[in-house]
């Protein structure tokens, strides 16, 4: 008569439980926080700053380090604000007006913001000024921003195409 190989299995599952569950963390001593006094362990802070660098050259090597120009739409008188990661609640590093054009150089994956590099605003009555910020020519590989101009995240929704 064979016995079935299930009718052993509940014979065999109290024997797997006499080991003490915190048996690795006794033998690797200081080798990780799991197992450590509450004390030990550092606090994740919610108020620590939060940045994600704007990212360029993700065209190509053949392609502009930044494909496409953009031009503050819609923002009102109090202007667009330029962000230092791709949400509302991220640190606020300035703030773009009405007509300021930036260069375009990455999305957010829910497409909801954009990675630019601002160009200079214009002096009062003045046309913009020639400034080229490093990104409209080719870069070798994909990399975050470390230009002369400011960069940061912005929401799509006040950002007008208008080159690429």
């Amino acid at each position: 008569m064979r016995v079935a190989p299930l009718l052993l299995l509940p014979l065999l599952l109290p024997i797997g439980a006499c080991s003490k569950s915190n048996d690795v963390y006794e033998e690797l001593p200081n080798s990780s926080l799991a197992g450590a006094p509450r004390a030990d362990v550092p606090e994740t802070r919610m108020d620590a700053p939060v940045a994600r660098p704007v990212t360029i050259g993700e065209d190509g090597p053949r392609l502009d380090a930044c494909g496409t120009l953009g031009q503050v739409s819609r923002a009102g008188p109090n202007g667009l604000g330029l962000h230092a990661a791709p949400f509302g609640d991220a640190k606020e590093l300035g703030r773009l007006a009405e007509g300021q054009r930036a260069y375009v150089c990455t999305r957010s994956l829910d497409q909801k913001w954009l990675g630019v590099v601002v160009l200079p605003a214009p002096a009062a009555g003045q046309a913009p000024p020639a400034a080229d910020c490093g990104v409209a020519s080719p870069v070798e590989r994909k990399q975050p921003y470390a230009g002369p101009c400011a960069s940061g995240w912005v929401a799509s929704a006040y950002v007008r195409l208008i080159a690429g």
